[in-house]
């Protein structure tokens, strides 16, 4: 799966250095929670000071994998760190920390929207998650995988594969799936923890989601408005995954979850069953992620955003469709 000069030159920048800090993107995923986390592990285990911080606060779902309480959530980073490691950002900026310029970075990253911005660079675009590369490396660097290691590793491959949905999973996804098991991962507990633990707030926000869903032929959209969060009383993890209840429809090759900031800007996450790419669609609106699953951020308002998104989902789902069509009549 990797490049071995990009990871050697990781594992031989992790051996330079003393005190570390860990960090992902702002507003964590599980794949963000789980690899810092298991990071962190592999640095102490090898002798290291790891401190690991977050700009927002643990999502719910994840606040029970091990050594969570260890994560800092904080937007200024001070003190001396002789590396920073950068786990699925494309810029420091995606942190949402402060204080990171000027330092030496390790950047390990997974989207076809990654980018070379740090010191050490090491981006993978066929691993599933960045949870596989941190096993990797820490294979590599000769750190036993613990159960604590393995949980929270585990945790990270499963949400971000879509539960092993999602295009890119393959052969290699459940050896590293199943190596996580035998190493104490207990995949029946991390599925209720994951699936089974969800506020009631998110429940209400998923209701007035669907109560505003549409459909245009191989098309599928729905919307929050900030009213409606502020009516469930939710959170911003609360929309984490509901973007998944309109790609799951029967006949929809593409879908689009808008969420109404207090501010009136629009972020999307946008679904894909791969028809189109929907990580080139995001970077032209400034975001990124991966072919079936990315996300941007529009100004506003609501239908002046929700417009724009679907006329580009039409113009890069027409030529699909042209192309295949194309290709049954040969």
């Amino acid at each position: 799966m990797q490049k071995p000069n990009d990871i050697r030159a990781v594992l031989e920048a992790i051996e330079r250095g003393r005190r570390f800090l860990v960090a992902a993107h702002a507003r964590p995923d599980g794949d963000a929670v789980g690899s810092i986390l298991a990071c962190g592990m592999m640095l102490q285990h090898l002798g290291k000071h790891a401190d690991m911080v977050s700009r927002d606060a643990v999502p719910l779902i994840y606040r029970s994998l091990p050594g969570v309480e260890a994560i800092r959530q904080t937007d200024h980073i001070d003190g001396h760190y002789d590396t920073v490691i950068l786990l699925e950002c494309d810029g420091i900026e995606r942190t949402g920390l402060a204080g990171l310029d000027g330092r030496f970075t390790i950047n390990i990253d997974h989207h076809f929207s990654g980018k070379t911005f740090a010191n050490v660079n090491w981006i993978e675009n066929d691993a599933c998650a960045v949870a596989a590369m941190v096993y990797e490396l820490a294979l590599l660097a000769g750190v036993p995988i613990t159960p604590a290691m393995a949980t929270c590793l585990y945790t990270a491959v499963l949400t971000d594969t879509g539960s092993f949905c999602y295009a890119g999973t393959d052969a290699r996804t459940f050896e590293v799936a199943a190596d996580l098991v035998r190493c104490g991962a207990d995949p029946a507990c991390i599925a209720q923890h994951t699936y089974f633990s969800n506020p009631t707030s998110k429940m209400r926000l998923l209701g007035a989601a669907l109560s505003n869903l549409r459909r245009k032929g191989r098309i599928a959209w729905m919307w929050i408005t900030y009213e409606d969060v502020l009516l469930a009383s939710a959170a911003e993890e609360d929309c984490e995954g509901l973007v998944n209840y309109a790609i799951g429809i029967a006949g929809v090759d593409v879908a689009v979850f808008m969420r109404e900031l207090r501010d009136h800007r629009v972020r999307l996450s946008l679904r894909s069953k791969g028809a189109i790419n929907v990580a080139t669609i995001a970077e032209s609106f400034g975001g990124g992620g991966h072919s079936h699953a990315s996300g941007c951020t529009l100004d506003g308002p609501l239908h002046v955003a929700s417009d724009c998104i679907l006329r580009a989902l039409r113009d890069c789902l027409q030529p699909a469709v042209n192309e295949k069509a194309a290709s049954g009549q040969q």
